[in-house]
């Protein structure tokens, strides 16, 4: 459907993995919403991501950390879409560890017109069986072979509902959810609990919704100045060993009222009611409205470019409303990094405006996927026509993989690493937001190190992971510091960084700290 646009041959200086281009779209559409506060109101509520936002950071439950959407690779004729919460998941986290909330709801949103409007929402909503009661404290008191076996003390149930048109149709009632996995012991066999917890939706596709491994990768110690303030902590996949839960949805593409040109927008978001009562008796209750109180599209908007006073306020603004914020289209067509990049490394920042990153964050690359008429917004954007990758790159259209990101979200692609090239202007577009070139910034192409998950994904839905299990011990993150030039525990194809540029993107790293955390570096997009 759409040729790729292959990198050029003499890579240019640029790629640090930790400043994610994501970044500077997030910074029109996160400090958008600076302007917006008004419009939100006491509305505003909760956040979405690893521990971006302070309201979702006390409401992990709530907190979204990534989105995906792709064409399924094993199934070219359906879209996979995958949402996850609760980040941090220790395994051995008992004797409660890591349920769905039942006062939230947990929605996937789709705009397949180009409008930034949901057309379409998928909508989790969980029950919960807690037969403990004052016999037990234990999660199970037995070995469990089956969702429903006695032994399983705390289970949970959902119900899958579509809402289109104004119509909410349910799609699945009353499906397992797969239960936290406790440890070898209680759960001898966990892929068959997997198995068990896949089910098939009315109307074609499969649902799935539990534990799963934290599929994003990289290196978190950003935040110690930035990888300690000379690149020395970088090449360890700080998320090795901690799961998250999931909700995924394959759906075939006839069931999604697809365009003419195939091309969806995608975004993540919790909603839970306005009110909560706290007891003294201990108990809690929920009551009134639902409103939104997470959202999350491209990865490391709201964690990495959205100042902490506004990340609450981001989490609750729809998309539509983001393009109507002068803040936000300022801080995309004239971003703060790259002037940081050159003061620093003396690389000539990209010449503004930068319509360049207008293109890849908010409105998809004209070509490859952006909507025939599109409002720009920040969410995932995928066109639907472009078949899986025979063999898939990490760094996505950067490698002449248009089926990777930014078009959509697989779970190997390398964000971190992609929205930093972006960012540096690797990507040259037309005056339409059509992609003529791509030109990696050599010197930055080792990122963060981190080129891949800590475990294999599955070849088959869900293809997240299975989480990793309360009986071994979360692999400690390495006590020695990776030396600056070599390919740490992920070992990298790409050429060492330039010493002299070592120290000076130490620095410049520490006074990006506090923009760069979040999960999601992936990559940029070409168009033919």
């Amino acid at each position: 459907m759409t040729s790729p646009v292959t990198p050029h041959g003499t890579s240019r200086l640029r790629h640090r993995s930790v400043l994610r281009a994501s970044a500077v779209a997030l910074t029109g559409s996160a400090l958008a919403f600076g302007g917006s506060l008004a419009l939100l109101g006491p509305s505003i509520s909760s956040a979405s991501s690893h521990r971006e936002a302070p309201l979702t950071a006390a409401d992990p439950q709530a907190d979204n950390t990534d989105t995906y959407a792709f064409v399924s690779p094993d199934n070219s004729g359906s879209v996979t879409l995958i949402a996850n919460w609760i980040p941090f998941e220790e395994p051995a986290g008992g004797p409660n560890f890591y349920p769905f909330s039942p006062d939230a709801h947990y929605n996937i949103k789709l705009d397949t017109n180009g409008d930034s409007i949901p057309d379409i929402t998928y909508q989790w909503q969980f029950k919960t069986m807690d037969l403990r009661g004052t016999k037990t404290f234990l999660y199970n008191n037995g070995p469990v072979t089956s969702l429903t076996d006695p032994n399983l003390l705390f289970r949970q149930t959902y119900t899958l509902t579509k809402i289109a048109g104004g119509k909410s149709t349910v799609l699945v009632s009353g499906a397992n959810v797969a239960p936290s996995r406790v440890g070898d012991a209680s759960m001898p066999n966990y892929s068959a609990l997997r198995q068990q917890a896949i089910t098939n939706v009315n109307g074609g596709g499969k649902t799935f919704a539990g534990q799963a491994d934290d599929p994003f990768f990289l290196d978190l110690r950003v935040f110690d100045l930035l990888y300690g303030a000379n690149l020395k902590e970088t090449g360890h996949d700080t998320l090795n060993g901690y799961n998250v839960n999931s909700v995924a949805l394959q759906v075939p593409k006839s069931a999604l009222g697809l365009s003419k040109d195939g091309i969806i927008g995608v975004w993540s978001t919790t909603d839970r009611p306005s009110m909560r009562v706290t007891r003294a008796n201990g108990t809690q209750s929920y009551s009134g409205s639902y409103v939104q109180v997470s959202r999350l599209g491209s990865p490391l908007v709201n964690e990495v470019v959205v100042p902490a006073g506004l990340k609450d306020a981001f989490n609750a603004l729809p998309p539509i409303k983001d393009h109507t914020i002068p803040a936000v289209v300022a801080k995309v067509t004239n971003p703060e990094v790259p002037q940081l990049i050159q003061s620093i490394y003396g690389i000539a920042a990209p010449p503004t405006p930068r319509n360049d990153l207008v293109a890849i964050f908010l409105t998809g690359l004209k070509g490859l996927n952006q909507p025939a008429s599109v409002t720009p917004a920040e969410m995932l954007r995928l066109n639907t026509g472009i078949k899986p990758a025979e063999s898939p790159n990490r760094l996505g259209v950067l490698a002449g993989d248009n089926a990777g990101f930014p078009n959509g979200r697989r779970l190997g692609d390398d964000v971190v690493d992609i929205e930093l090239q972006a960012l540096e202007g690797a990507v040259t577009v037309d005056a339409s937001g059509k992609a003529t070139d791509v030109t990696i910034v050599q010197p930055l192409a080792n990122g963060d190190l981190v080129n891949a998950n800590d475990v294999a994904f599955g070849s088959s839905f869900p293809y997240v992971a299975l989480p990793h299990s309360g009986s071994t011990v979360r692999p400690a993150l390495a006590a020695a510091s990776t030396p600056i030039g070599t390919t740490g525990t992920r070992g990298s194809s790409n050429p060492p960084l330039v010493p002299g540029l070592a120290g000076g993107l130490g620095i410049l790293l520490a006074g990006l700290g506090v923009l760069l955390f979040r999960r999601e570096r992936r990559q940029v997009v070409a168009t033919p």
